[in-house]
């Protein structure tokens, strides 16, 4: 039940047995027959230094503590969304507030708002009153987010990005 992880070209090897104290520098067969014996796996773990230095360990169990740590570590990442809220320069103030209520709840999870305002038709000649709306938004919320791209044009359409402190 031997593991070796490459082909070892050294004769003699470093051996470090389970509990992590060294046995010292052994021929290959002793210390594959040391592993052996405990029914243990013989891995190299640093192939570079002279002479090669090879653990005495459980190589399945290893692995599979190796994968636990990823998969815990990969629960702690944050994740966030890109929620996009929609306007017109028209909106009524109402409806902006509602909107505001939305928003207020978007950055309270943690995920980033793109308020976006729309312009139909002659709205266009209103891109002044659009973007005093945007900066009318960003100050609302300034104690909890920052403005992470300034409102700017696309198209018919002017857009913000709004992310939580």
């Amino acid at each position: 039940m031997t593991n070796i992880n490459r082909k070892i070209r050294a004769r003699e090897v470093r051996v470090i047995d389970p509990d992590g104290e060294q046995i010292g520098v052994v021929p290959i067969e002793a210390a594959l027959k040391t592993a052996a014996d405990l029914g243990l796996d013989l891995v190299e773990v640093s192939p570079n230094a002279n002479p090669p230095v090879c653990k005495i360990m459980d190589y399945g169990r290893y692995k599979y503590e190796q994968t636990k740590k990823k998969q815990e570590a990969k629960k702690k990442q944050t994740t966030f969304q890109v929620k996009e809220i929609k306007v017109r320069p028209k909106t009524g103030d109402h409806d902006l507030q509602v909107k505001m209520g939305h928003i207020r709840k978007f950055l309270g999870k943690k995920d980033k708002v793109k308020v976006t305002v729309l312009f139909r038709g002659r709205e266009i000649t209103l891109s002044d009153r659009g973007r005093e709306l945007l900066q009318r938004i960003a100050a609302e919320f300034e104690d909890i987010a920052v403005v992470e791209q300034y409102p700017k044009f696309e198209g018919r359409t002017m857009m913000m990005v709004l992310s939580p402190k």
